[in-house]
């Protein structure tokens, strides 16, 4: 060991090590709280390291100190004290790791570093350069640490970030580290408690040790998604859900998953009992924080979930991914898109679970957050599948505000049935009531009611489930004819139906008529008590979609646009039909006033919209005639 110095040694940065600190101070980082965290976790890797090393050596320095970081703030003197009783250091550690870059190609590095700091990088730890941002709010930093081994001297280490540093052996000091921060005039404010105090809440409130500022321990929390789950009370899980989720009410439903594959993870995941946004308070931001080895990388991560799992609050941890990982890294990262991927199969496996296990409970949650799988279901290809599978309808044959799966549709699918039938309504008592599920009810089919507007561009969306294809009600294509009828209700040939030749003449005539608000006139199969439908011949554009996005014009203040592209399905043994045809030889004026308002009660009966002063102005003529008598 070399003769102890009583005197300072100055000593020159490595040249590297000066375009570090320029970079560090300049560019890198672009919220001065950073430095903060950085130095608590350099502490806490400390404490960390020491911890293994006492297991492993027979005498340590100060065996008897507890391991913990302590900070303390003089806003008389503007200076803010952050110390640990880990490792310690030595002098040539000192000198190694805080005036040298110990990184193989330094150069190269350094490009690596001015190139991240172009991209909004705030975290670099994964450059082993964390302590140098203390220089950020800094005009001097002086750093005393000793060793934990027991022949060991103290020492200090101090610079001012422009060229060089001074060596200082220190007596009488207790084993770890002391970091003297000696703040720059426009960062006073860390010299603050509450400041201090915020900033460990925000980024270090679960690192493992106790973290005191002027003798109060800070960070009370426990990480308790690293702990057993078995050994949590439920208790536990709710107040830890009332912290991390900013939350006053218990959580609906809760994640606690541990996985070592593909990517170790640690997460903590709660549903919160009400939707928010139902409630009008706007679009829910992400409520997971993204953390690693319990410090945090990036709070209300939007880049750790979809977008429409947004309703979920928590904590993922990954110890795969670096320490530091800048913004900008974390949208390009593989690793993160593993990492979501990962948990968002394992949520949807998790929901899958809740559905069989408690089918009341997951109804209940549906009821309030179903609107985003369905949401998922139109934007994320990935998970349709799996969200399919987790989807809730009223339909035909469950109760009124029971609902049921895609699945329990499909095991009770009626004899020579190939696909699963839904129409769409404002409620489900105007969906029974609309002509368009009178040939489901006439042969006893299932219908699934699809209440909401997005249900019909989920349904779109999925196009299939199980292999059966999913199909509206409103098409021109439906058919029905392999399901037979039940009971009275088969087919039969009224004696009163009107001859081909007529249909033929009438179907025409209508088609004239009406011009191109229709492209087709046709005679249904499935109409049994009303006497018109409108239906969509492409098979893709529901009357749902087309209203919602006539809706939407609307509210862009654009006009609407023309209803054109339609069926009308006639029924020709209603009395109405029949005597329209007879009508028309003797009163065509009248007859085409008729079927116009036929026509505008079938697209109402659609949810599309009409022009009512013309409809209106029609009605009255049309009970101007019918009261002459």
């Amino acid at each position: 060991m070399a003769k102890e110095k009583t005197q300072a040694e100055t000593k020159e940065f490595q040249a590297e090590v000066k375009k570090l600190l320029d970079i560090v101070i300049h560019s890198l980082y672009t919220e001065r709280d950073i430095f903060v965290r950085e130095l608590i976790s350099n502490g806490a890797d400390a404490l960390e390291k020491f911890r293994h090393q006492r297991l492993l050596e027979e005498e340590v320095f100060d065996s008897h100190v507890p391991l913990e970081i302590t900070i303390a703030v003089d806003e008389k003197n503007h200076t803010l004290t952050i110390a640990d009783t880990g490792i310690g250091m030595t002098r040539e550690e000192l000198e190694t790791n805080l005036g040298t870059i110990a990184h193989s190609g330094s150069n190269t590095f350094l490009a690596e570093l001015a190139e991240a700091a172009k991209k909004d990088v705030s975290l670099i730890g994964q450059f082993g350069v964390g302590f140098y941002s203390a220089f950020m709010a800094g005009k001097k930093v002086r750093v005393l640490s000793r060793s934990y081994i027991p022949n060991a001297e103290g020492y200090e280490w101090a610079s001012d970030g422009s060229g060089s540093y001074t060596l200082t052996p220190e007596k009488g000091l207790r084993r770890g580290t002391r970091i003297i921060v000696e703040l720059k005039d426009d960062a006073h404010e860390f010299a603050n408690e509450d400041k201090i105090k915020q900033v460990i809440k925000q980024y270090s409130n679960f690192v493992s040790f106790p973290i005191k500022v002027n003798g109060e321990t800070v960070n009370t929390v426990q990480a308790l998604w690293t702990r057993n789950k078995n050994e949590i009370k439920e208790e536990e899980y709710a107040d830890f859900y009332k912290f991390i989720g900013n939350a006053f009410d218990d959580p609906g439903l809760r994640l606690h998953f541990t996985a070592d594959a593909p990517l170790a993870i640690n997460a903590l995941l709660f549903v919160p009992k009400e939707n928010i946004e139902r409630l009008g308070f706007g679009r829910m931001k992400s409520g997971v924080n993204l953390y690693c080895q319990k410090v945090l990388i990036e709070q209300h991560s939007e880049n750790i979930l979809p977008e429409w799992l947004r309703f979920l609050k928590g904590v993922v941890d990954s110890e795969d991914l670096p320490l530091n990982i800048s913004r900008q890294a974390l949208q390009d990262s593989a690793l993160v898109a593993k990492l979501k991927h990962v948990i968002t199969k394992r949520f949807l496996k998790f929901l899958g679970e809740q559905a069989g296990k408690d089918a009341e409970k997951y109804n209940e949650f549906f009821a309030e957050f179903g609107i985003y799988l369905k949401e998922g279901a139109t934007s994320d290809y990935a998970y349709r599948d799996e969200i399919a599978k987790l989807l809730r309808f009223e339909s035909s044959k469950s109760e009124a505000g029971k609902l049921i799966s895609l699945a329990d549709y499909v095991e009770r699918m009626a004899e020579g049935q190939k696909e699963i039938y839904y129409i769409n309504g404002p409620s489900r008592t105007a969906a029974e009531s609309g002509p368009y599920v009178e040939a489901f009810q006439k042969r006893d089919i299932e219908i699934i009611y699809t209440l909401e507007p997005i249900d019909d561009f989920v349904m779109n969306h999925l196009g299939e489930f199980d292999g059966k294809k999913l199909v509206s009600a409103d098409r021109a294509d439906l058919d029905l004819s392999a399901i037979k009828s039940t009971g009275d209700a088969e087919e039969k040939q009224d004696e009163s139906s009107l001859e081909s030749e007529v249909v033929k003449s009438l179907t025409g005539w209508i088609k004239e008529v009406m011009g191109g608000k229709v492209k087709e006139v046709i005679v249904s199969k499935r109409l049994v008590d009303s006497p018109a439908i409108i239906v969509n011949p492409d098979g893709y554009m529901t009357s749902t979609m087309e209203r919602v996005m006539q809706a939407a014009r609307l509210e862009k203040g654009e006009p609407l646009q023309e209803l054109g592209n339609k069926n009308l399905e006639i029924n020709t043994e209603h009395p109405l039909i029949r005597q329209l045809s007879l009508l028309r030889g003797t009163d065509e004026e009248f007859a085409k006033n008729v079927i116009e308002q036929v026509f505008d009660n079938a697209l109402i009966q659609a949810g599309l919209m009409v022009d009512p002063r013309k409809m209106v102005e029609r009605s009255y003529k049309i009970l101007e005639r019918a009261t002459k008598g």
